[in-house]
């Protein structure tokens, strides 16, 4: 079988000769530690950071330590900002702290080596007059949102292809919290609701628009993804059931447009504790949640299985804090994994990115381990 035909077979609940080993992509600096320790060269820690997964240096590396396939490959068109803003330094102090109004419309604050999520300030969308002359020229839907060379190259690649890919179908609501930031967002939710309805059908009939036009080039796809990251540690940050009435009915839509181009498999990555939107997903045909947030507070596909039935699938859940300690942690969190892959329709994968804690020979210790329990 080839790792497409795998990854439909578990997740359709089918008998596979193999489970897939999984990843979803390095740290940055991770790569960093790891050239100049010697397991990867430089110049393939460089081709990774630049071009990403499928560069022959992202799929080098993939070989030393033993992943078959990045989960979340994927390609489609731009359902964003575009052209996006230029991004203009507004101030900077003398320690080096920049106050930035970024490509996305959103303004924050970056502190010098402090490589986490930037402090938000506030956003150029500061009210109806701002989204109509600033950002509703920007989410309008046109054939150069697709790029059709890159159309021609998947259609090339298709009679060989061994890995699975996903059709991009962007983000119901989180591009909207980027270019607003939690706060700003959450008022206007009050503050001005008939513009936050129309803020957010713009977004979802553009998505719409944009895989229509991708899907109607003929271009086969294993599955759908979407992301939102749109919850922290205590719950989502948009209220459950305005998410429900306004932003359901738009993956509706997108999903029932993948299903009439025979795509069933349609996963979402969001971060945080999504158990109060799984709901939704479910119900508008999302029905693949990436990552399940192991580390974090001990999520895991057991409880979702159990509530929602098969429908539910599941890729991540794999505790990647492991590849900081030793091969005992690894051997513990496979047995650990095994009742979950007996559940059947869940692939394990690393939750976010593999972090610069990670010792190389622990990574490729957990992908031989893998390959033989699974």
């Amino acid at each position: 079988m080839t790792h497409r035909e795998r990854v439909q077979a578990v997740l359709h609940y089918q008998d596979y000769d193999a489970l897939p080993v999984v990843a979803f992509r390095f740290w940055k600096e991770t790569l960093e530690k790891w050239a100049a320790q010697g397991h990867i060269s430089r110049d393939e820690a460089r081709d990774y950071s630049t071009h990403g997964t499928g560069s022959p240096g992202g799929r080098a590396i993939m070989d030393k330590l033993g992943f078959d396939f990045h989960w979340g490959e994927t390609y489609g068109g731009q359902v964003l900002l575009y052209p996006a803003f230029e991004q203009r330094i507004l101030r900077e102090d003398a320690n080096g702290t920049q106050l930035i109004s970024d490509e996305k419309g959103h303004i924050v604050r970056i502190k010098p080596n402090t490589p986490s999520i930037p402090s938000e300030e506030g956003t150029l969308l500061t009210g109806r007059a701002a989204w109509e002359e600033l950002f509703l020229p920007k989410l309008q839907d046109g054939a150069e949102r697709v790029d059709m060379a890159l159309i021609d190259r998947l259609k090339a690649e298709e009679p060989t292809r061994k890995e699975p890919i996903g059709i991009w179908c962007g983000s119901m609501y989180g591009s909207i919290r980027d270019m607003l930031g939690v706060v700003h967002l959450s008022y206007l939710t009050v503050d001005d609701e008939d513009l936050y309805r129309e803020i957010i059908d713009t977004v979802g009939n553009l998505a719409y628009q944009v895989v229509k036009r991708v899907l109607d080039t003929g271009v086969t796809f294993d599955y759908a993804h979407f992301w939102e990251d749109i919850c922290f540690k205590n719950g989502p940050l948009v209220n459950p059931k305005t998410f429900d009435a306004l932003i359901g009915p738009h993956y509706r839509r997108i999903t029932d447009l993948l299903s009439a181009h025979g795509i069933d498999i349609v996963s979402l990555d969001c971060d945080g504790f999504i158990d109060a939107l799984v709901p939704t997903w479910i119900e508008n045909g999302v029905n693949t949640m990436f990552p399940i947030e192991v580390g974090t507070w001990g999520a895991s596909l057991a409880p979702w299985r159990q509530k929602y039935g098969k429908e539910l699938r599941g890729v991540g859940g794999m505790d990647k804090r492991v590849f900081a300690r030793d091969r005992a942690a690894v051997d513990a969190e496979i047995e650990r994994l095994k009742p979950l892959v007996d559940l059947g329709g869940y692939i394990p994968c690393p939750d976010h990115l593999i972090a610069p804690d990670a010792h190389f020979d622990v990574v490729q210790y957990y992908c031989d381990r893998f390959r033989k329990a699974f």
